[in-house]
């Protein structure tokens, strides 16, 4: 969300998802190759690979550096306020493995290379459970400093309906990317021709329809995103959503400012769950753009040269097991923390991060279920820094910020987005951490 051309390869150095042990766990190989693995690795979302021992050796200086200044890894939230089963912090004792072995020469170990096909949230396209849309064209993302909002649409048609139990985005370029907000919609209509029209919307062209989807997006099926560093979403058994025979997915891509042309291709990879969908997956959104946009307190106004709090309290009238939470702000953001306070005047911890950090935001997966009992009081809490203080301001001096649907890194955001089921008996005894891929 910042005017700059961005460079990820150091961001995305340690990105983890939970693997299966490979080689030597313990060792300082097996860490590397385990906690780096899924995004660097051959076609992965970094620019390097780090699933060999080659690999790593002529990175060690880099590796060194990060870990000893606690750049890497990326993990904002506070741990000793809620645990998370995408944890991607290194243990003390990880860290002190990783250093050593460097400072030792960093030696060849046996048995710590990756294996021959990464691990991934979905299988490849081949596989029986996996189910991938993606674009049949690239769009060229110009290379003029600039930041740029693009909505693409991505028409699909199939025999049946699925069963969906994971989601990840994909592109082979997500460099080039800030964010992404995208939706299912289910258009069962054949009279509706989804393949009509424009493959994409440039919102920043005065003479393009900005309405040109609205019709497609009539039934909503499921809406989600995608973030540099995040996890994909993948659910406990029986769990999920339907995806429907025929529609649309809509995307809406933050593009960010670069200084030269690079092309982007765009596209989703499903898992499709091996037993009918039990628990149907839901996704609500908090603050800035969503529920209770017109009760923050005091109002989302941000005053040049001042620090500024701000709180948002909701009501809560069913019970609900919370899955993921995914905390929103832009650069002007210090401090975010979000939690539920129950009947019984129990706190309910969701998410806290003490140091705001936009390059690095998270979906941060629960440990198991987590109840949140109805009459519950949903609270968010923020403090947005508009000072010349804050290196990250964008505007020098100090510009009056406004409530605004403009999602530019100019602009601000308060907003909590919050993956759930509607609560049932012994939801927190389910753990999530357990979840295969």
């Amino acid at each position: 969300m910042m005017k700059m051309k961005r460079k990820l390869w150091p961001f995305l150095l340690f990105v983890v998802l939970s693997l299966p042990a490979i080689g030597q766990q313990g060792s300082a190989m097996g860490i590397i190759v385990t906690r780096c693995g899924t995004c660097h690795k051959p076609a992965g979302d970094a620019p390097f690979p780090l699933t060999s021992y080659a690999d790593v050796k002529k990175r060690v200086s880099t590796i060194k550096e990060v870990i000893e200044t606690g750049y890497m890894p990326p993990w904002k939230a506070d741990n000793e306020y809620r645990s998370y089963s995408n944890d991607k912090s290194l243990s003390p004792e990880e860290r002190k493995s990783i250093l050593d072995w460097i400072a030792a020469g960093a030696k060849s170990e046996k048995n710590t290379s990756a294996p021959s096909k990464p691990v991934a949230l979905v299988d490849d396209d081949g596989e029986k459970n996996a189910l991938t849309v993606k674009s049949d064209f690239t769009y060229t993302v110009k290379g003029d400093n600039a930041e740029r909002f693009v909505i693409f649409k991505l028409p699909f048609e199939y025999g049946e309906e699925f069963n969906i139990s994971g989601i990840e985005f994909t592109s082979r370029n997500k460099q080039v990317v800030h964010h992404v907000n995208y939706g299912i919609f289910d258009v069962p209509d054949p009279a509706v021709d989804i393949k009509a029209g424009n493959k994409f919307i440039e919102t920043d062209n005065p003479s393009a329809n900005q309405a040109e989807y609205d019709h497609l997006s009539a039934r909503p099926v499921y809406y989600t995103g995608w973030i540099p560093g995040s996890s994909g979403e993948r659910y406990p058994e029986n769990f999920g959503w339907v995806m429907p025979k025929r529609g649309v997915i809509i995307f809406t891509v933050h593009f960010s400012a670069i200084a030269a042309n690079e092309t982007f291709d765009f596209g989703v990879r499903l898992r499709k769950a091996t037993q009918p969908i039990q628990r149907k997956i839901k996704i609500i959104s908090f603050g800035s753009g969503g529920i209770g946009e017109k009760d923050i307190t005091p109002n989302f106004i941000l005053q040049p040269d001042k620090v500024s709090r701000f709180e948002l309290k909701m009501f809560t009238r069913s019970p609900q097991s919370v899955m993921y939470v995914w905390p929103h702000m832009h650069l002007l953001g210090k401090t975010f923390k979000a939690y539920a306070i129950a009947p019984n005047k129990d706190t309910i911890p969701l998410v806290s991060i003490p140091k705001w950090d936009f390059r690095w935001q998270e979906l941060y997966r629960m440990q198991q279920l987590t109840y949140i009992p109805a009459g519950s009081t949903m609270v968010m809490e923020g403090v947005y820094d508009n000072t010349a203080n804050n290196p990250l301001n964008p505007n020098q001096p100090p510009q009056l910020i406004l409530p605004t649907k403009n999602m530019e890194s100019t602009k601000e955001m308060f907003t909590l987005l919050m993956i759930y089921v509607p609560y049932e008996p012994a939801d927190e005894k389910i753990k999530l951490d357990k979840v295969s891929r």
